[in-house]
């Protein structure tokens, strides 16, 4: 008896690739990809936009052919796409039966050989234990219960015979999750599965993906899920070669590494340019010599004056070839965030002086408990609590943005306070450049920073000199965040109040962000829900709407 299906193949199950190149529409997507994923390994996918994260998981499964390179398949796989389609009548019972076709496929197969082997038939006793052995291997018989046990802690529709197309997006992707973890495949691609999950489903997810015998290869922008889950990392972004970087470790190797692989990379880029430098101030020296400083001095013969000028001749020529033979190798890094110098105490301000404080401020309907809270330089806040709590509203009143409806908000004019809001405004036709320099002239004209008191915005390291002439309304929502956060940082605030920061930017802007905070000599107010941010900042001070009132007091020596 042989069963016609793919068949989890548990310790001999292989996913790998092989020097895997791909473009689409001569823009090269993959270029020189090497993997190797076992069952129980889990391998996280990173990258920015663009980078082919979600194109390498449809390699991996077999979907799309690379142009070049190989790939091995040998087991059952599981994928969950960003994009989902939905046929017509298709109902959250058929969505659970395809990902468990393989569970159906072998508990039938065990009947059948059960029947033969009742009906003494030849062979019938061989194809039983092979069945058998199967069913076994999948924990087949308890498969349903597993997807049941999936769809109420992922908060997904648990009825059945409920028609996908009745229920919204997020619902259907909860079903197919869930399906998908109850099926024990030797293979799970993860297309940003934590999507329209909720805190308690996203316990459950790294829970789940902890234990699971299957191989896992995620990709994600959930730092903290990299961080429990991932125990190696594919960087796709940008490398000094143009190929993807492998590291051990899980998240907090990656970042470890990815760290050394930059300082190489500047360190070489820095001498590459220096040598190229060092050859065109030869090629300029001699350049000179040739114009002037080959000709002798009064009474020098002729035939002196003609053995010496093709002499600076050659040198010239020599010094030419040099420099172009000189290629730079090694391309520019890429940007790294840099924090402008900001702190009140470098403007004289009294550090033991609040530099804003609010006494039992209320804001009808948004904020509706009292709340005292008096921020001091160098201090540092995490604003929690429920949402609707006014985690937003308080920021937006020590902003001095919002009027409370109760209490007193002080703060003395000449601290400069700046505020992330937690979405960007609508976006402007204008040039990058021309958006940031003109928010740079209204705060010299309102008086709110020295005329050459201004942050450039070239030193920031947000925006390469290409994006800098792009109309803000061509860019993407992470870019148009990097530059409300550029024109937040633009007048050198001595306090920065930061709402959801993390939303739209990427992973390594982020890592590079939180470490900022944590360096500044600005006093910092967070109110985020990134988990992977509040374990980075769970040592600084709480405020927790709806509980008893806090001071944010200055903060000791930086950690």
């Amino acid at each position: 008896m042989t069963i016609s299906i793919t068949m989890p193949r548990r310790s001999r199950a292989q996913l790998g690739a092989v020097d895997v190149h791909l473009a689409r529409d001569g823009h090269p997507v993959l270029r020189g990809v090497d993997l190797a994923v076992t069952p129980g390994s889990r391998l996280g996918v990173v990258g920015e936009n663009g980078r082919g994260k979600s194109t390498l998981l449809h390699v991996l499964a077999g979907r799309l052919e690379p142009d070049s390179g190989t790939v091995r398949r040998f087991g059952s796989f599981g994928i969950a796409e960003q994009e989902m389609t939905v046929a017509e009548g298709r109902t959250v019972g058929d969505l659970v039966d395809i990902e468990l076709a393989h569970v159906r496929a072998a508990l039938r197969a065990l009947d059948e050989s059960t029947a033969a082997l009742a009906d003494e038939r030849p062979g019938a006793a061989d194809a039983y234990a092979d069945a058998l052995e199967i069913a076994e291997q999948l924990d087949a018989w308890d498969a349903d219960r597993r997807v049941d046990t999936a769809l109420e802690a992922l908060g997904a529709v648990t009825d059945r015979s409920r028609p996908l197309a009745e229920m919204s997006v997020g619902q259907r992707y909860r079903v197919r999750l869930a399906a998908l973890l109850g099926a024990e495949h030797d293979f799970l691609l993860l297309d940003e599965p934590t999507n329209h999950l909720d805190a308690s489903g996203l316990d459950y997810l790294t829970e789940r993906l902890q234990q699971t015998r299957s191989g896992v290869v995620l990709v994600s922008h959930d730092r903290a899920l990299l961080t429990d889950v991932a125990t190696s990392i594919l960087d796709l972004n940008p490398s000094r070669d143009g190929r993807p970087r492998l590291y051990g470790g899980g998240y907090a190797g990656f970042r470890t590494g990815r760290e050394a692989e930059y300082a190489r990379w500047v360190s070489e880029y820095a001498r590459e340019q220096a040598e190229r430098a060092r050859l065109e101030s030869d090629l300029e020296s001699a350049q000179d010599r040739l114009v002037t400083g080959w000709r002798p001095e009064k009474g020098t013969g002729k035939h002196q004056r003609a053995t010496r000028a093709p002499a600076l001749v050659q040198s010239v020529h020599r010094r030419q070839e040099a420099l172009d033979d000189h290629a730079v190798a090694v391309p520019v890094p890429p940007l790294q965030f840099s924090m402008p110098a900001l702190g009140a105490e470098a403007d004289g301000i009294d550090p033991d002086t609040p530099l804003v404080r609010v006494e039992d401020v209320m804001v009808r309907g948004r904020l509706d408990r009292p709340v005292d809270l008096a921020v001091l330089a160098g201090s540092r806040l995490v604003i929690t609590g429920p949402n609707g709590a006014g985690k937003s509203t308080l920021l937006a009143v020590l902003a001095g943005e919002v009027e409370p409806t109760a209490g007193t908000r002080e703060s003395d004019p000449v601290v400069r306070i700046g505020r992330l809001a937690q979405e960007s405004p609508a976006p402007s036709a204008a040039q990058v450049q021309q958006v940031y320099d003109a928010h740079v002239g209204e705060l010299i004209v309102a008086g709110l920073v020295p005329d050459q008191g201004a942050v450039d915005l070239d030193e920031l390291g947000l925006f390469t000199e290409r994006d800098l002439g792009k109309r803000v309304r061509d860019l993407s929502m992470g870019q148009q965040r990097r530059l409300d956060l550029a024109m937040v940082l633009a007048a050198r605030p001595h306090v920065l109040l930061l709402d959801e920061p993390t939303n739209h930017l990427s992973i390594t802007l982020v890592d590079e962000l939180t470490d900022a905070l944590g360096a500044t000599d600005a006093a910092v107010a967070v109110a985020t829900h990134d988990r992977q941010m509040r374990r980075d900042i769970a040592h600084w001070p709480h405020l927790v709407l709806g509980s008893a009132p806090k001071e944010c007091t200055r903060k000791g020596p930086k950690p």
